[in-house]
């Protein structure tokens, strides 16, 4: 198997410039512009998700409304792993200005769309953006920063998820309320325009001229397999059966995509995504705990508020408010476990106890039931968000620490991808799981039940002002039906997680770039964590 030659891709000393130690106020000034490029890409869904009724009623096409978010998560998930590699190949600074420009353009342009057609294209051009946007301020973060001082800043990222998945919708709901949807979409270019001139005058990285040819066919061949993944979950149990021929066909065309895409990174020069990467255990371990994360997260924040509104009769106009417990949980972890890991170089334990922490977090989810106060699931809410908190930005340190700096856009993609896939197949297995559960507890409740005249409406496609003007035997078999569901959802998840917890046992503990005098350098001990 041929092992990637990036030694005459990029100049000798670049490896040498990138770990220059940076003074703090060159770090400061650069943080400020990752930091709003990460708000950007974070932000976009949550927001544009609120004005989703209003851009359907001015548009029309409400059949490809699905499009408007599935375009945008397909083009941002296929080229992640081609956004880290040109990072890597061509020099981090010069790619990520081109991914933020594109988003903006695609921002500005889906602000203008005129039909749903245009809106759904544009948002494809905007994802392709997005998928630029957080592996470049990750690889840029690590190329900065080393591993044993990134603790310092990593409480800043999860910051900024808090307030993107709390104050998204917030937002979302101001600009239409008080502006137009058009906003939605524009409010991207005034913190575009902040994250591009930052980065401009504060970033200083070496200069990269590749002379490598690109895997065209690596990267053909993993857009395909990942774009196939992301259409089976998405479609998968909604447009489509899940044993229907399109499921199958998407499913079969993945495989094969990937077994190909696997051949040929063995035999190109320069792969797209080095399997050797995946000799590292750690770098192995940490992409399976990426993958249950992204799986577990997403699955929650999609089916907890839907329980707090049905079930304990929250308000669905501050949606974002909903999560607050898990997000602060989250963040005032995610905060003790950067100090600590800066201040001793030790993580081993922090995965263990972030999987231990969350799958107990996911089991006490599941036994919330029609009589669950919001104050309970808010303190069980918190559990997972701790759990989390140990998990989210350890699994990038250790991804980015597992590899040598020139591959560390490669390292960034590849932690991003899994999160993201996992997301993908939490909502798909979740939905399905929590619409059986819904489904068979509905019949269960309203056998024999007298219907009413015009027959019954299906509760999951009325809104909850609508649904309270039901007859209360059907509003009550519904709310039993969804805490049934949630238990369902939760419960599958805790099993999940136990994955993660097994591949946090095998990780080792490895010296940090930038450890302690006396301590071993983690390039020199890379062969450590090998398999």
């Amino acid at each position: 198997m041929s092992q990637s030659k990036t030694a005459g891709t990029v100049p000798e000393d670049k490896a040498t410039e990138e770990e220059q130690p940076r003074s703090p106020r060159e770090i400061r000034l650069v943080m400020i512009g990752l930091v709003v490029t990460m708000l950007l890409a974070m932000l976009d869904n949550l927001i544009v998700g609120t004005a989703m009724p209003t851009i359907v009623h001015d548009l029309g096409g409400a059949e490809h409304l699905s499009w408007v978010v599935t375009a945008y998560t397909l083009a941002m998930a296929a080229s992640t792993p081609i956004w880290g590699k040109l990072g890597d190949l061509y020099g981090r600074k010069g790619t990520f200005l081109t991914s933020i420009v594109i988003f903006l353009v695609g921002s500005a342009l889906s602000g203008l769309s005129q039909t749903m057609n245009e809106l759904i294209g544009f948002r494809a051009l905007q994802g392709l953006g997005a998928g630029g946007l957080m592996v470049g301020v990750m690889s840029i973060m690590g190329a900065l920063v080393p591993p044993r001082e990134r603790g310092k800043y990593q409480g800043l990222f999860a910051a900024v998820m808090a307030l993107a998945t709390i104050g998204g919708p917030l937002v979302g709901g101001f600009l239409t309320d008080h502006l137009s949807w058009h906003w939605t979409f524009y409010i991207n270019l005034p913190l575009g325009v902040i994250a591009l001139a930052v980065v401009v005058v504060t970033l200083k990285l070496p200069k990269v001229r590749s002379t490598a040819r690109i895997d065209y066919l690596g990267a053909i061949l993993l857009t395909t397999g990942i774009t196939s993944l992301v259409l089976l979950t998405t479609w998968g149990g909604q447009q489509y059966a899940w044993g229907s021929k399109h499921i199958i066909g998407l499913g079969v065309l993945a495989a094969a995509s990937l077994i190909a895409f696997c051949y040929v990174e063995q035999r190109v020069e320069e792969p797209m995504l080095p399997l050797s990467l995946f000799k590292n255990l750690n770098f192995t371990m940490v992409s399976i705990i990426g993958f249950v994360v992204g799986f577990v997260m997403f699955g929650s924040t999609v089916f907890l508020p839907l329980y707090q509104q049905t079930v304990q009769g929250a308000s669905a106009t501050n949606s974002g408010l909903l999560l607050m417990p898990m997000m602060l949980g989250m963040l005032v972890i995610s905060l003790v476990v950067g100090q600590v890991v800066t201040k001793t170089g030790k993580y081993r334990i922090f995965p263990i106890i972030g999987t231990i922490v969350m799958t107990g977090g996911m089991y006490l989810l599941s036994t919330m039931g029609i009589g669950t106060s919001s104050l309970t699931s808010a303190c069980w809410m918190v559990v997972l968000g701790a759990g989390m908190g140990f998990l989210m930005q350890i699994t990038m340190l250790l991804a980015q620490n597992s590899v040598e700096l020139k591959d560390m856009g490669v390292a960034s993609s590849t932690a991003t991808l899994f999160r993201t896939i996992g997301g993908s197949f939490g909502v798909a297995l979740f939905g399905a799981l929590f619409n059986n559960r819904v489904t068979d507890t509905m019949k269960e409740m309203l056998a024999g039940k007298p219907i009413p005249q015009g027959g019954f409406k299906d509760p999951s496609q009325m809104s909850m002002a609508d649904l309270r003007t039901q007859p209360e035997y059907l509003q009550d078999a519904y709310n039993h039906a969804v805490s049934n569901g949630t238990h369902t959802v939760f419960l599958w998840g805790a099993g999940v997680a136990i994955i993660a917890l097994a591949a946090a046992v095998f990780i080792r503990q490895v010296p940090l770039r930038g450890s302690a005098p006396g301590e071993k350098p983690a390039e020199a001990s890379l062969e450590a964590a090998a398999v």
